[in-house]
């Protein structure tokens, strides 16, 4: 019997707390849940610093990024000089129409301008100002409508059109 009740004594010392299956699926839910609490409480913590509203450190920057202006008026000299075709060409068309760069035609090409010269003026004109596939938008820009047209004759005349030079605007004109 001594050794009955040595192997009861003996076998108590090797079990654990757990002695039942809720009281496992207990301490398995609470070594989840106990964690995820600690960490959300400590995120709390950290965020719960006193922050400065918004607008409230720098109060002349706020007010000026509130107030900001939505558009802005360039002003051009008037009385300036029209550039010639073939400046307004070297500044803003040669980068794509000298290599032929997105299927640009290539300037004095007289085979792949035949189709587009056969639209006549107008259209080349409205093409560069308004854009056409890989070619943006050039009216607006840094030159004017005007001085595109310019560029327009002298791309096409190079590749075998005959376009008379544009007539000046009537600001121009009238000096």
């Amino acid at each position: 019997m001594s050794d009955h009740s040595h192997a009861a004594a003996h076998e108590e010392d090797h079990t654990g707390p757990v002695k039942t299956p809720k009281q496992l699926l207990m301490a398995v839910f609470f070594s989840f849940v106990i964690p995820i609490f600690v960490i959300i409480g400590l995120v709390y913590y950290v965020n719960s610093a006193n922050k400065p509203a918004a607008g409230t450190v720098n109060m002349e920057k706020s007010v000026a990024e509130r107030i900001q202006k939505i558009g802005s008026v360039e002003i051009r000299d008037a009385n300036r000089e029209m550039k010639a075709g073939d400046e307004v060409y070297k500044a803003q068309c040669a980068a794509c129409h000298a290599n032929g760069a997105a299927g640009a035609p290539k300037l004095a090409d007289a085979a792949t301008w035949g189709p587009r010269l056969k639209t006549g003026f107008d259209a080349l004109w409205n093409s560069a100002l308004k854009g056409k596939n890989a070619m943006g938008a050039q009216g607006g820009g840094d030159f004017t409508d005007y001085e595109i047209a310019r560029a327009v004759v002298y791309m096409a005349n190079a590749s075998g059109a005959k376009f008379p030079e544009p007539a000046k605007p009537a600001a121009e004109a009238a000096k």
